[in-house]
């Protein structure tokens, strides 16, 4: 007999390590914690069928103005090319819950790939695609087992001259996990979301990152001259390192800071034991005029392989409310262009 019940972070962890491997740091108990310590309720669940685990979900709830809903980042962690029974039974407990939170919908994003048959997987489980986007549903990875010439030769050819000039310029890279260190940070992320027209994380969701990964989240910085010309917040989450957040400098636009970052993250990650790099967020294929486009060519221009996950897809609760809340966020989606 199967059953959702809420577990320990330990017990997830110990599952995700052992069962998931594709899975990133959105279904760990670490990214569950940053979102306690920002002041979310937070829930660690487990599947059984019988005794035995065989799904997990790290489920956030957020009060948004528009409603209430149930955020699944990245999971839930079930196979879905398996029984359908055992998909549908998790959604039917995990709307209970919603239901009881008050909750206009549930929105999940599985670390599945996004195929036709994924794609019909979804509407014979009745969910809804979202009109708005979660967590890198388009990512680049690099397979950093790989030697460092590899690495190099697998780049296109104005990224490798770009990480060469680096060098030659003379421009340095450090990191910090100190608080400073994040709060330098996200005074720099600040004024290039005005400049570039996005919406930055709030002050205390990366400051919680930085309480709660530790050792384990480093603000990179690259400089020349004392200058600072880019910022990247690296998390680092075996087997993968991930570049979550990014901020910049107006001299950073005219130089290779950016580059130079990137590879010597790549190295370090390296130096760990990692096995993959996690750049976290391109734009859809074919989107030129997608906010994300110009950070895309950068990213692409390290090799790797080009990933699409299934796109966040919505479990509706309360069918009246949510129809406001599909048009709020399509609209929203249109002006944002993403």
């Amino acid at each position: 007999m199967m059953r959702l019940q809420e577990i320990s972070p330990e017990t997830l962890d110990s599952y995700v390590q052992k069962s998931h491997p594709e899975a990133n740091f959105l279904q760990t108990s670490t990214w569950g914690k940053v979102y306690e310590k920002d002041g979310k309720k937070v829930f660690y669940f487990g599947l059984y069928d019988d005794k035995k685990l065989i799904g997990s979900s790290v489920v956030i709830l957020k009060p948004a103005k528009r409603g209430r809903y149930l955020e699944i980042p990245g999971g839930p962690l079930l196979d879905w090319d398996g029984d359908i029974k055992t998909l549908r039974f998790f959604l039917k407990e995990i709307a209970k819950i919603a239901a009881r939170e008050k909750c206009v919908f549930v929105r999940m994003r599985p670390n599945i790939p996004d195929t036709e048959q994924h794609r019909k997987l979804a509407e014979r489980l009745n969910l809804v695609k979202s009109p708005m986007h979660l967590h890198a549903e388009h990512t680049v990875m690099l397979d950093i087992t790989k030697s460092e010439d590899e690495l190099l030769t697998e780049m296109r050819r104005q990224t490798r001259y770009e990480v060469r000039r680096a060098e030659k310029l003379g421009i340095k890279v450090t990191y910090d996990d100190s608080e400073k260190a994040f709060n330098d940070f996200y005074d720099l992320q600040l004024q290039t979301a005005e400049r570039q027209g996005f919406i930055p994380s709030t002050r205390h969701l990366i400051l919680a990152q930085h309480e709660v990964f530790g050792e384990k989240a480093r603000i990179y910085t690259a400089t020349l001259d004392g200058k600072v010309l880019a910022k990247g917040e690296i998390l680092l989450q075996a087997p993968e390192a991930i570049y979550h957040e990014a901020a910049s400098t107006l001299d950073g636009r005219k130089l290779p800071g950016a580059y130079a970052l990137q590879w010597q993250v790549i190295k370090d990650a390296k130096a760990l034991g990692l096995k993959r790099y996690n750049l976290f967020g391109i734009a859809p294929p074919n989107s030129p005029h997608h906010r994300y486009a110009g950070v895309t060519t950068f990213k692409t221009g390290f090799g790797g392989e080009q990933v699409a996950y299934l796109s966040a897809h919505d479990l509706v609760i309360k069918k009246f409310r949510y129809r406001f809340v599909h048009l709020l966020e399509t609209i929203r989606k249109k002006k944002r262009h993403l």
